[in-house]
């Protein structure tokens, strides 16, 4: 079956390879960024390489102007959305709360809380029944930190994936009588390049291994994840459900 979908972040990482699968399964994609043109550039042409369609949308989460564009852009392109991903998130340099700056904060914030939320928004509008829209799934990508609470790396980020859970649970309550499912995937140690971002390039790697399973997770296994439950087949009696994809961490 045919799907149209939106991921944020989607020039790399885990929303890079969620991008890569939704092709594959011969799904239209949305292929938003914010400064990496050329990785997004790469992805749609991998997509359309295995016969999807797809459309790179330049623009920053934080920014709702940007977020609007990027909604119309997807629709302009593609057709009407049956599906949204919100993935594009950023992590700080590892550092104790106490040592952390106020401008740091606001901008792990306002990616991470804030621009989930305008996403989620602009989804809840385009795939609402009542608006409009034809149901649909939203995914939300939050992380394993929102419930160990990353103490001596990054608290800011812990917090902001803790938003993303809430806003898993009470979306999915808002939105069930409109058709539209919302739920999401809280990833473990994954080896994607988050991790240079903050500082410590082998910090997947390295703890990945302390998991039960033995090894940090890859991309590709968060992406099957999230395809689950975009899927209206496989899925479509769960919504508000966090499913974490961890090695058992």
């Amino acid at each position: 079956m045919s799907r149209t979908i939106l991921i944020t972040g989607a020039s790399r990482g885990i929303g890079r390879a969620a991008a890569l699968l939704a092709g594959r399964r011969g799904w239209s994609v949305g292929v938003t960024y914010r400064d990496d043109e050329a990785s997004a550039a790469a992805v749609v042409e991998a997509i359309e390489r295995t016969g999807g369609r797809a459309v790179a949308l330049r623009g920053d989460v934080a920014v709702e102007a940007d977020v609007l564009a990027m909604f119309e852009g997807a629709v302009r392109a593609l057709g009407d959305l049956d599906g949204v991903v919100v993935n594009a998130g950023i992590v700080a340099p590892t550092a104790r709360l106490v040592d952390m700056s106020v401008e740091r904060m606001r901008r792990v914030f306002e990616v991470n809380v804030l621009g989930a939320y305008v996403c989620a928004r602009e989804a809840a509008r385009r795939l609402s029944r009542s608006r409009g829209g034809k149901g649909g799934s939203i995914v939300l990508v939050s992380s394993a930190a929102a419930r160990l609470g990353s103490p001596g790396l990054y608290v800011d980020y812990a917090g902001s994936k803790g938003a993303i859970d809430t806003l898993t649970l009470g979306l999915s309550k808002e939105l069930g009588p409109e058709g539209v499912r919302v739920n999401a995937v809280r990833p473990g140690l994954i080896e994607t390049d988050i991790h240079a971002s903050g500082g410590e390039p082998d910090r997947a790697a390295r703890l990945g291994a302390t998991a039960p399973i033995g090894r940090p997770g890859t991309p590709e296994e968060i992406a099957e994840a999230v395809a689950y439950l975009l899927d209206d087949r496989a899925a479509s009696y769960v919504t508000g459900a966090i499913l974490d994809v961890t090695g058992g961490r």
